[in-house]
């Protein structure tokens, strides 16, 4: 009898795995016109439920078993939100952008580089739009316009300056600091705000060093990294960093500069934050943090 029993069990969970696999039984038209097999979105269902169910949980919304132990949040792709993506944020992400995080993974977080074959990325990507239909599912809906890395207007040679000058137009083009925090003391301050022809300060704002913790339409605060100490998730060359700063973060307080300011300014914050990002770890990092106490 137990026996027979054990084997009602066995077949009741063949059967419930197989219709599992078979979840989507209808093709359908993704943003920007990508045609999707059922076949693909129940294979990358598969997928999911191997490497990224225990984290994003099983209706993708970021509640997963191993959640509760992240001190970054997972993900939750109900929400149709992607974070790191080519475009400007608020726009539909293209899939190389979102195939990357998943190759690369993200700094700073639990979410690991997965060695997944270019099919294996595909079909998993394909599978979590359909967590957030009303973003992802149909033919009208549109993928923004992607954006294109330009041309290094400072490169090796001229490297030292692309970071003065980012230096200024983080702390006073872009005031990076209300989100971040500063790196320049007040007479530094001055003499950015003197060259920029605007008035100088007789102090400083009392959080000008502080991280600002900011609203997100994620359902948590993000906290802004210190560039010093902090791990960039999203890349770390001066290419990548560029992107970013153009792109913005989708979902978070963090804007597109793209068409905001110049093109140029934008390559020399790239190069000023990752002149920060130099720092970590670094003999001189503590006597340059120690400035600005």
């Amino acid at each position: 009898m137990k026996m027979s029993l054990n084997l009602v069990l066995m077949g009741l969970a063949v059967l419930s795995f197989g219709c599992q696999e078979n979840h989507f039984k209808e093709d359908v038209i993704m943003a920007g016109g990508r045609y999707v097999k059922s076949d693909t979105l129940n294979y990358g269902k598969s997928i999911y439920t191997e490497y990224c169910m225990a984290c994003h949980g099983v209706n993708g919304d970021g509640a997963g078993v191993a959640a509760k132990g992240l001190a970054v949040p997972p993900r939750n792709f109900k929400l149709g939100l992607i974070k790191f993506g080519n475009v400007v944020s608020g726009e539909l992400t293209h899939d190389d952008a979102i195939a990357k995080s998943l190759h690369q993974g993200l700094k700073g977080s639990a979410m690991l580089p997965w060695d997944l074959s270019e099919n294996q990325a595909d079909a998993v990507i394909q599978y979590i739009k359909t967590f957030a239909p009303k973003t992802w599912i149909g033919k009208e809906k549109e993928l923004g316009e992607k954006i294109q890395i330009t041309k290094d207007p400072f490169g090796l040679a001229r490297k030292t300056l692309a970071i003065e000058k980012g230096k200024a137009v983080y702390h006073a083009v872009a005031n990076c600091q209300s989100c971040h925090r500063g790196y320049v003391t007040l007479n530094e301050y001055n003499k950015i705000l003197s060259d920029a022809g605007e008035d100088k300060l007789d102090e400083l704002d009392e959080d000008f060093y502080k991280i600002k913790l900011q609203d997100s339409d994620h359902g948590y605060a993000t906290m802004p990294p210190d560039f010093t100490w902090h791990e960039v998730r999203s890349g770390d060359s001066v290419e990548e960093l560029y992107l970013r700063l153009a792109a913005g973060v989708g979902g978070t307080g963090m804007p597109a500069w793209k068409d905001t300011i110049e093109d140029d300014e934008i390559w020399a914050a790239a190069y000023y934050v990752r002149s920060l990002m130099d720092l970590k770890d670094s003999p001189g990092r503590k006597e340059f943090m120690s400035r600005f106490k």
